[in-house]
């Protein structure tokens, strides 16, 4: 086989080199770009990094001079490196390990090739110490790797061949490991006290149904938000495998009752996008193949079994932004993969029964805390299709597909874009989530406490003034808050409320319960 031809590639080492010297893209950026220059020096940008080194670094210009500058230097791109073992001839990396049978990186490579790939090169033993796949402290890794003899290799690889998502650990990522959220519930209940906190977490677990039905543009639908708000309390870290077909089809029922249209594992094709008779089509992500769906939920469940007591934040943002990237369902995968979120950290033990973070609530906090949720969805869709916008189409005339579904909507690169999808990057999603469950519990949940607090407080010094059952002294209180005055409907309603010393003494109970605290409840 003829071995493919050097490109130009002026001063770019490693992965870059690569890239130009093999012709391979990757969809995903490099977490580290490295390159030669006159001065030493680092740049980072948004999560990136750059790096320039001196002459005196520069590696050979061969395949093993620069894959091992880059497995040494920029890490483990394992999108990158699946599309550069589809173009590389075998040969060339079993004469670069039959020349070094005992180095790190070249049998890291040989393991890395045969991981990725499925085939087998043609070497003899190698030696050596056993090595890590990945370093444990530059990713998240599985907390008991596999002895790999053939290669000497400690396989601890999180997830599957078919899917396994990369966490870097960052600095940012780092720091998240020692926030507790447990210890943050229990200085909340210290500073409340455990009847308020319980009860707010009763009105916590409708807030996140309304916000995560918010984030779907479908907030107005109060049946479908308590159903919601009922099926997280039912089944949040109950099932022992909650990505199986039958969890999935069951928690897709209960969230959107038994009469969606499109139930269960989709087996037909889907998008991320809009239709309208006026612009047409819009698309903003395709999703996987239906045909992957199973093996790469398998892979994401992999993840999760592997790195079983590893930080619950890190795991319940792969499993939810892990999620709703394959979208195996045709409706629904946006609330089943927040309802995730609260499932991970309920399961580890992070966040005990019963309570519920709002992190949906967090995310439609603001304006801008909405624009972040998307811009992170972003950070992943957008490189996607910007290499394959081109082989989205549609047909004449829609195709049945085994679900039961017709759909005319057809992308010719699933393949080619099957790398992206096997091997996504999850870094900025767990830096995203970390940042919202600690706004969650700081602001979001602090706050709900003190309204709570509030609450119970003014309705017993209401109480001090007129006599009736809790439900009238809280509409009473409720629409004080709104108007800020005893209304002429409550007047009417509430005939006792005609005095207008007692009206003025209401009002200022409940201006001074309620002082220093937003309008939400």
């Amino acid at each position: 086989m003829a071995k493919l031809g050097p490109r130009k590639t002026d001063d770019e080492v490693g992965y870059a080199w690569l890239a130009l010297t093999y012709g391979v893209e990757a969809v995903q950026p490099f977490a580290v770009q490295s390159r030669i220059g006159r001065a030493r020096h680092t740049l980072e940008h948004e999560g990136r990094r750059s790096e320039t080194y001196l002459e005196s670094m520069r590696p050979p210009a061969t395949l093993s001079g620069h894959l091992t500058f880059a497995l040494k230097h920029e890490g483990v791109h394992l999108e990158f490196l699946a599309r550069l073992f589809q173009k590389l001839p075998p040969e060339s990396l079993s004469e670069w390990v039959s020349s070094e049978p005992t180095g790190q990186y070249a049998r890291r490579a040989g393991f890395l090739y045969e991981w990725l790939t499925g085939a087998r090169l043609d070497i003899a033993e190698t030696g050596g110490n056993y090595r890590d796949a990945l370093s444990p402290i530059d990713y998240v890794t599985a907390r008991h790797p596999k002895r790999n003899r053939r290669w000497r290799i400690n396989d601890n690889l999180p997830g599957s061949r078919d899917y396994c998502p990369m966490v870097r650990r960052t600095p940012s990522i780092e720091r998240s490991r020692d926030y507790d959220i447990r210890h943050q519930l229990e200085s909340m209940e210290g500073e409340f006290g455990a009847d308020i906190l319980r009860r707010s977490a009763v009105w916590l677990t409708i807030k996140e149904s309304r916000a995560s039905f918010i984030i779907e543009h479908e907030g107005d639908h109060q049946g479908r938000i308590q159903r919601f708000a009922s099926a997280m309390e039912a089944y949040c870290g109950q099932w022992e495998d909650p990505l199986a077909p039958e969890a999935l089809s069951e928690l897709q029922g209960a969230i959107l009752g038994l009469a969606t249209i499109r139930p269960g594992v989709r087996r037909s094709p889907v998008f991320v996008g809009s239709r309208s008779v006026a612009q047409g089509a819009v698309v903003h992500y395709v999703c996987p193949p239906w045909e992957w769906v199973p093996s790469l939920l398998n892979g994401l469940n992999v993840f999760l079994e592997s790195t079983a007591r590893e930080d619950a934040i890190i795991r319940a943002a792969v499993a939810s932004f892990g999620f709703v990237f394959i979208h195996p369902l045709a409706d629904g995968n946006g609330r089943i993969s927040r309802f995730l979120i609260n499932d991970i950290l309920r399961r580890d033990g992070a966040v005990p029964e019963p309570f519920i973070l709002p992190v949906s609530a967090a995310i439609t906090s603001s304006s801008m805390r909405r624009i972040e949720y998307d811009r992170v969805l972003e950070r992943y869709s957008r490189p996607l299709m910007r290499h394959y916008s081109d082989a989205v189409s549609f047909l004449s005339r829609p195709l049945p597909y085994p679900d039961g579904i017709e759909s005319d909507f057809s992308f010719s690169a699933y393949e080619a874009a099957g790398p992206a999808w096997r091997y996504p990057d999850l870094t900025d999603q767990v830096e995203y989530l970390e940042e919202i469950v600690r706004y969650t519990l700081e602001h979001e949940m602090h706050q709900q406490a003190a309204i709570q607090r509030a609450w119970y407080v003014t309705r017993e010094a209401v109480k001090e003034w007129v006599e009736g059952p809790d439900e009238h002294m809280d509409r009473i209180i409720r629409a004080i808050r709104q108007h800020g005055v005893v209304s002429g409907k409550l007047r009417r309603d509430f005939p006792v409320l005609n005095n207008d010393t007692l009206a003025q003494r209401l009002e200022g109970i409940v201006a001074d319960g309620f002082a220093g605290l937003d309008q939400s409840e």
